[in-house]
């Protein structure tokens, strides 16, 4: 059975996401298609106003609203600027806000070292945070980099770069999941949350 040109098109630009296969693009597309049709006239809207209705943070680079040099968190005089927790993504700024545990300011490095993939320091915003550190507002920078090759190898070349600087540096504890079984971990979940423990107070 042929499908329809608009129909193929929707569904290619579906799997063009990230963790979206085949089926569940096919899948979306063909409930879009049967649903009523101001969902897909919201959808499109929404789509169309992202990149324009969105800017990048001067100070922290975060996602902003367009028109505004800094975001809500770097504007906010509540928050306290001696704190800063670098993050990788965007992404990883809204987990930790949910939280509701952290009261300090972010820098979003837009990624993480990996030369497999040419990404070096250059192309994150590593001396921008660097200059940032420099006049002594911060007392303690957070690495918050990913638990992976190139997070650990981010945050490595961090703590190179911000030593020389006397900032305090600090990275997120490693260890098993709220939950978790022992049994299920993995070698290295176990060995961080053994090199990681803490005293029963």
């Amino acid at each position: 059975m042929l499908i329809p040109e608009p129909i193929q098109r929707l569904v290619d630009a579906f799997a063009r996401l990230p963790g979206v296969g085949p089926k569940t693009a096919s899948r979306l597309t063909f409930f879009l298609l049967k649903a009523d049709p101001r969902l897909a006239d919201d959808l499109s809207g929404a789509l169309s106003g992202l990149q324009s209705g969105t800017a990048t943070c001067q100070r922290c680079f975060n996602i902003t609203s367009a028109g505004q040099d800094l975001c809500p968190i770097c504007a906010s005089a509540e928050r306290d600027a001696s704190l800063l927790c670098v993050v990788e993504e965007p992404l990883d700024v809204i987990a930790l806000e949910r939280t509701g545990g952290f009261g300090g300011r972010y820098h979003v490095l837009g990624g993480a070292l990996s030369p497999i993939e040419g990404i070096g320091p250059e192309d994150l915003t590593i001396a921008q945070l660097v200059r940032r550190l420099q006049d002594g507002e911060v007392a303690e920078v957070i690495i918050a980099t990913n638990p992976s090759m190139e997070g650990d190898a981010t945050a490595m070349y961090l703590r190179q770069q911000i030593e020389p600087l006397g900032v305090r540096l600090t990275r997120l504890a490693r260890g098993l999941p709220m939950g978790g079984d022992l049994e299920y971990a993995d070698q290295n979940t176990l060995l961080r949350a053994l090199a990681g423990r803490q005293a029963m107070d």
